[in-house]
């Protein structure tokens, strides 16, 4: 039985439909997308022993969802606003799941504070796609911290990321197109080779408004690029691929 006293008054509750795993939002705030689903299907899980950091990790969507699907693997996810850990880790006792799932109020500048060099398998991050203040909005504050770089820049991510990843580890983002040039300079940068890639579009014949990205730490150049993933339909309803990463029964 879940405890539905960890739920506050303007908050609510979404079925994840995974294992019957739950988690909490706060719609006045900011709530996941689908860009966290696919991120969360992408990064791969292998075994219970697999240590996996989500850097902004915001609700805590991608470290549940992954506990959630794969059954496996000890996770931590960080985010600067102390409000949203908070909210995630209630979402993390509604679920049952404390031993395996944390998370911790960290800003990543800070990361050697909180975390050693090597330390990680694998880590993921959904980071702010706008750059600076660049189309900043009025808006809530968490919402500007999640779509602006306000409070890190993709490097800052990226470089920390690397010090933290073992050797061989894997760094798995999501992020917009039209910085993948800058996101794979930077990978090189900091010892990341990308080596998988994947563009996800809204319909068949758009172009891509998203892209999956998985890095290896020290390792050789050669990447592959996956056939592209169709998150609609012409008719506007999910592909058969998307019903599958959701774990969703397809409408007929």
């Amino acid at each position: 039985m879940k405890d539905l006293t960890l739920v506050r008054s303007n908050e609510r509750v979404d079925d994840l439909e995974r294992n019957g795993y739950l988690l909490i939002q706060n719609p006045e705030v900011f709530c996941f997308g689908i860009d966290a689903i696919l991120l969360a299907h992408f990064a791969k899980i292998s075994s219970d022993k697999q240590k996996v950091l989500d850097i902004g990790t915001g609700t805590g969507i991608i470290p549940i969802v992954m506990h959630a699907n794969y059954q496996k693997g000890n996770y931590t996810g960080i985010d600067i606003q102390e409000e949203m850990v908070e909210m995630a880790n209630r979402s993390v006792k509604l679920n049952g799941i404390e031993g395996s799932v944390r998370m911790l109020h960290v800003d990543i500048r800070n990361y050697k504070d909180y975390f050693k060099s090597c330390e990680f398998d694998i880590i993921t991050t959904n980071p702010p796609y706008m750059k600076g203040d660049i189309g900043l909005k009025n808006e809530h504050p968490s919402k500007n911290l999640a779509r602006h770089e306000i409070a890190c820049t993709l490097e800052d991510i990226i470089n920390a990321s690397s010090d933290m990843l073992k050797y061989s580890g894997k760094l798995c983002m999501i992020h917009r197109p039209l910085r993948l040039v800058e996101i794979l300079m930077t990978m090189k940068k900091y010892n990341l080779e990308p080596k998988r890639l994947r563009f996800i579009h809204p319909k068949k014949n758009r172009e891509p408004n998203m892209v999956l990205i998985e890095a290896v730490k020290n390792a050789k150049p050669e990447m592959r690029v996956q056939p592209p993933l169709i998150v609609y339909n012409e008719d506007g309803s999910y592909t058969d691929e998307i019903y599958e990463i959701y774990g969703k029964e397809k409408k007929e």
